[in-house]
């Protein structure tokens, strides 16, 4: 760690308290799926940083083993060193974790706020895990 990382929302807060032991990972879990997130975009019918939902495709790379990893950030600007790498990249939403998981398929990984040191990554199997809690928790509700 070169720097000391300073958070700037609440899901900051919750993932370092999880990353440092403070937060159970469970409870972490729970409380990130009504966490909003920011998706980084390729839209080609972006005008004036308006983004329409249904042409918007996010940013996924290619993991060296295999699945798809969809990168997803805390904030617009933790995304910005990173989708600097990307000149496709036009935009972005801010969408709840919960809504991300509503519309990914399965095989996919997950990464918030890749190349940031604190950040989170999914396998598939975990996404498929936290797809199904979501759903459980959005039927009890």
């Amino acid at each position: 760690m070169s720097e000391k990382f300073l958070p700037k929302n609440d899901l900051e807060e919750k993932m370092l308290a999880a990353q440092n032991g403070h937060m159970p990972s469970e409870q972490f879990m729970l409380e990130l799926l009504d966490m909003q997130v920011f998706i980084p975009i390729s839209d080609s019918q972006a005008i004036g940083g308006f983004n329409d939902h249904q042409k918007a495709m996010p940013l996924t790379v290619k993991d060296e083993a295999g699945p798809e990893v969809l990168i997803l950030f805390t904030s617009p600007e933790r995304s910005r060193p990173f989708t600097d790498q990307f000149p496709e990249i036009n935009g972005g939403l801010l969408e709840h974790f919960r809504w991300v998981l509503d519309r990914v398929g399965s095989g996919i990984s997950i990464s918030i706020n890749p190349e940031v040191e604190v950040g989170i990554d999914f396998d598939p199997q975990m996404v498929t895990q936290l797809i199904h809690l979501s759903a459980q928790q959005q039927t009890e509700s």
